[in-house]
């Protein structure tokens, strides 16, 4: 069972483009659909490290706002750092996935029981791959492999259930019960609100 969810930045949770704003900050997009997924994987059970060759603060920031266990920027051998990694935390082959799109992820990779990539990796990756996700990096990507690896273990059905509570409790600053009772009261009935819908 994964225990560890290993993630490269870009081209993976990114769409792999850099973008400067007028004073010169690097900026990133990433997408919300791969935060779900983040939140999906640490509901099942799994913690989660970024692990990228790069340094930007909006990595920092994204890390953050996901609660990310590990961030590790400007990692130059991620094989090695990965293998130490392991070894302190006691993680087996088995315990670890990585979700990865370039040629520096492979020597990673080959450390990982199973690996993951976005739909434009590039084709040496893609032939390492276990599961090649249907999205493109910065497109969903993780969370395609999250969901993947959930729905093969089983878990994917509980994880689900404390995902949702935990974004319900996230948004309303309060415990979640799993109800209706946890959503805020409408301010005009449905009907109203859905006036003039085909």
């Amino acid at each position: 069972m994964i225990r560890l969810l290993v993630l490269d930045v870009d081209g993976t949770m990114t769409d792999g483009g850099v973008y400067y704003d007028s004073t010169g900050n690097e900026l990133k997009k990433f997408a919300i659909k791969d935060g779900a997924g983040i939140v999906l994987a640490r509901a099942a059970g799994m913690q989660v490290m970024i692990c990228t060759g790069r340094e930007c603060e909006a990595v920092r920031r994204r890390a953050q706002d996901l609660h990310i266990d590990y961030l590790f920027q400007n990692v130059h051998d991620k094989a090695a750092f990965l293998s130490r990694f392991m070894a302190e935390h006691s993680l087996t082959k088995q315990d670890v996935a990585y979700c990865g799109d370039d040629l520096n992820d492979l020597t990673a990779m080959a450390l990982c029981g199973f690996v993951a990539c976005p739909a434009d990796a590039a084709p040496e990756v893609k032939a390492r791959a276990d599961y090649q996700c249907p999205q493109r990096g910065g497109e969903g990507a993780v969370r395609g492999a999250v969901e993947h690896i959930l729905r093969t273990d089983g878990r994917i059905s509980s994880a689900a259930k404390k995902a949702a509570r935990a974004l319900c409790a996230a948004r309303w600053k309060r415990s979640c019960c799993g109800t209706a009772a946890c959503l805020p009261p409408l301010k005009k009935p449905l009907a109203q609100r859905f006036d003039g819908c085909g």
